[in-house]
């Protein structure tokens, strides 16, 4: 066989470096105290499969790390309730499956960091924190070992980022332009904020969370509000919502 006439890899360059890049941002997450939540409604073997690795040291005598499987009929629901601020949800499934979608474009209004497993037709970029896709129409990747290598080797790359506790610490954002008299970056962001309860005064506000926390908000800009609404949030006021067919904003 000539090299011409080899298979493709398994895991090639662009997906190996997304896997390196996954597995620290992951290792400074559990580092932080976060608990990994996974998610497969298409492939629920996959969910139960990726907590079972998570949760067993690589090598023995090291620490075993956080994470749950969350495989109830309404994962959205599951994820909404189980998520705190700086936890980890990873989700195994295709780039349509509609509850994943919905996860995805929540998430950041729960705190939480995202990393996607799937195949075929990827996500559009931002979907997601961390996409980890094998390009390849044939639908019986997710059947087969090529899912199980990806998040295997995730699950060993983040431990081997544990041996180098230098990586562990990420950047402080206050080491960058910001002061305490605030910058014009920091002033211009736009949050998202998922609506807990709405509100029949609007003078008390609505209550929403957000990646820091519950908070008040005022909506009179956008109207009437319901509760699970995603808003983006400014300056303590709702400027939009953000309809079930829209991309959030990243």
């Amino acid at each position: 066989m000539t090299t011409s006439d080899a298979p493709a890899p398994l895991i090639d360059p662009e997906l190996s470096a997304d896997l390196a890049a996954t597995a620290l941002a992951l290792a400074r997450r559990f580092q932080a105290g976060a608990t990994l939540w996974v998610v497969s409604p298409q492939w629920e073997p996959h969910a139960h499969h990726v907590a079972v690795e998570f949760v067993h040291p690589v090598i023995m005598g090291k620490r075993a790390l956080p994470a749950v499987s969350l495989v109830e009929p309404d994962p959205v629901a599951q994820c909404r309730v189980a998520t705190r601020p700086g936890d980890v949800i990873l989700a195994v499934a295709s780039a349509d499956q509609p509850q994943v979608r919905d996860i995805m474009r929540r998430a950041a209004a729960w705190g939480a960091d995202t990393i996607w497993i799937g195949s075929g037709t990827r996500p559009d970029p931002g979907s997601a924190t961390h996409i980890l896709w094998v390009d390849s129409d044939d639908p019986m990747v997710p059947v087969t070992g090529r899912f199980v290598l990806m998040y295997h080797l995730l699950w060993e790359l983040t431990h081997v980022c544990f041996e180098h506790p230098g990586l562990l610490h990420a950047p402080d954002p206050s080491d960058g332009d910001c002061t305490e008299d605030g910058c014009v970056t920091c002033s211009d962001e736009g949050r998202l904020a998922e609506v807990v309860a709405a509100s029949s005064d609007p003078l008390a506000g609505t209550l929403v969370r957000t990646a820091t926390g519950e908070e008040r908000v005022d909506t009179t800009l956008v109207g009437h509000v319901e509760v699970h609404d995603l808003l983006l949030v400014h300056g303590g006021a709702a400027i939009t919502r953000i309809p079930p067919d829209k991309e959030v904003p990243r």
